[in-house]
């Protein structure tokens, strides 16, 4: 029978099926953080046994980090407490940890494949919902809670059910200023924060393989704001090209080992899944988010849709509306904005950087504009200086903050204030997620950038029209 690209990685790692249960799944990679990990270890201590497989787990602290002065201890006393704990931990089991100032630190999900920790073919977990951003390297990747990552510390096995297969196809030619964080959001707004539930998502056809390997990670980041347990395309040349020679990948034979089994990883002609969906390229435009969920999302130059048009009952849509003080039939073109933040394992790597400074490059930082830019990780934040972009962002008026989740979820300092609007290159827009009373603007890198020197909602294609003429 053939099989899809989910199905071979999947069945290649079940331990054991449970007849009417879930499946016992080994781990091939664990991630872990300041924030998820000090309970799991606590676990292990009470039960008195170590971690299994310690050279398959690796710490970074990146959550509730400060991104300034990181030089200097750490202020607020949870943050700095989940941190040593994190330390302690990684030592006393022999973990690699890459705490604040490392050289290897940053969000976890940009580390990984930095480090050629993450690789095609493999299972990898976090408790992090968004490891699904591994799954751009044709890995099984998705988030797990505490008490499984306790399960995985101590056994380097999963308990799952076996997720069905969804397929989403687009093909044709993007159109301009369509970045991959546009394109996964489109297909949110087509699908709801919920069309994807109890699948494992495949991103299939040209759209896809024409992208990057960071364009594949965004796409692949945001499949868990659809529902899905996860998301993955197909390894090719531009997989193995960007995995080979880092420091965690294979090397010599065993890299020419490994690529004999990475070259079968793709879905079959034949095979056959529980669901498909397609779209053109072409019905894709830069995208912005107006409501309190990802799904909530348009063409930039849209209007807000009515109540009447849209999945879901009126009364919840009206409360979303309200919260963001929005109106049914408002264009979203030409609002104020007050924070735009540049960042997050969505978008915090050096070609989200690039796509920023190609809009604000002989601009300046709009004076109703707080704008944090902050990279995904210390590599970044080096590729940013050694290109140049670091002089473009400091002539337009703009400053770089040091690695970090920063204003994605507000665990730290960098929390929007209640009321004001922030166009956000992150993965989530619900109620308070940046901030008490935040209100989010979910776009790509593009448009944020366009917001920062216009100071409200701006179609970047406007701007780069101006450059091009």
């Amino acid at each position: 029978m053939s099989k899809t690209l989910f199905d071979k990685v999947w069945d290649s790692h079940v331990v054991q099926h449970i007849e009417n249960g879930p499946d016992v799944l080994f781990i091939d990679r664990h991630l872990v953080h300041e924030v998820t990990s000090p309970v799991a270890f606590l676990g292990l201590k009470n039960r008195g046994i170590n971690v299994l497989y310690p050279e398959r787990t690796f710490a970074t602290a990146d959550h509730n980090t400060p991104t300034r002065n990181q030089h200097l201890p750490v202020k607020d006393k949870l943050s700095a407490n989940q941190l040593k704990a994190l330390e302690e931990n990684s030592k006393a089991h022999g973990i690699p940890y890459w705490g604040l100032g490392h050289e290897k630190n940053g969000i976890v999900h940009v580390i990984g494949p930095e480090n050629g920790i993450t690789v095609p073919g493999a299972t990898i977990v976090c408790g992090d919902s968004h490891t699904s951003t591994h799954g751009a390297f044709g890995a099984i990747a998705f988030g797990i809670g505490t008490s499984e990552v306790e399960m995985v510390l101590s056994t380097q096995c999963i308990m799952q059910p076996k997720p069905k297969s969804l397929r989403i196809n687009i093909d044709g030619k993007l159109n301009k200023a369509v970045t991959p964080k546009d394109v996964a959001l489109f297909i949110i707004s087509k699908l709801t924060t919920s069309g994807a539930t109890g699948y494992f998502a495949e991103y299939a056809g040209e759209v896809f393989r024409n992208m990057s390997m960071e364009g594949r990670m965004t796409v692949c980041n945001l499949s868990i704001e659809m529902g899905a347990r996860g998301g993955m395309i197909a390894p090719d040349e531009k997989t193995f090209d960007y995995v080979k020679g880092r420091e965690y990948a294979p090397k010599g034979a065993d890299w020419d080992k490994a690529m004999s089994y990475w070259q079968t990883l793709y879905t079959e002609d034949d095979a056959v899944f529980d669901k498909e969906i397609s779209f053109d390229a072409s019905e894709i435009e830069p995208m912005i988010t107006y409501g309190t969920n990802p799904g909530m999302g348009m063409g930039i130059q849209n209007d807000i849709p009515t109540a009447d048009a849209v999945e879901g009952g009126a009364a919840t849509y009206q409360k979303s509306l309200a919260y963001m003080a929005f109106n049914e039939g408002d264009a979203m073109i030409g609002k104020p904005i007050d924070f735009v933040f540049l960042g997050s394992c969505t978008n915090g790597r050096i070609e989200d950087f690039r796509a920023f400074a190609s809009i604000i490059r002989g601009r300046q930082k709009a004076d109703n504009v707080t704008a944090w830019l902050v990279p995904g990780s210390h590599r970044v934040e080096e590729a940013i200086k050694e290109e140049g972009i670091l002089d473009i962002l400091h002539d337009a008026g703009f400053e770089l903050r040091e690695p970090g989740c920063s204003a994605c979820l507000a665990m730290n300092d960098d929390k929007i204030p209640a009321g004001k609007y922030a166009v956000s290159t992150s993965n989530r827009n619900f109620e308070g997620r940046q901030g008490p009373g935040a209100r989010t603007l979910l776009a790509s890198p593009l448009v944020a950038a366009a917001a920062a020197v216009t100071g409200k909602v701006t179609d970047p294609r406007e701007l780069l029209e101006l450059q091009e003429a």
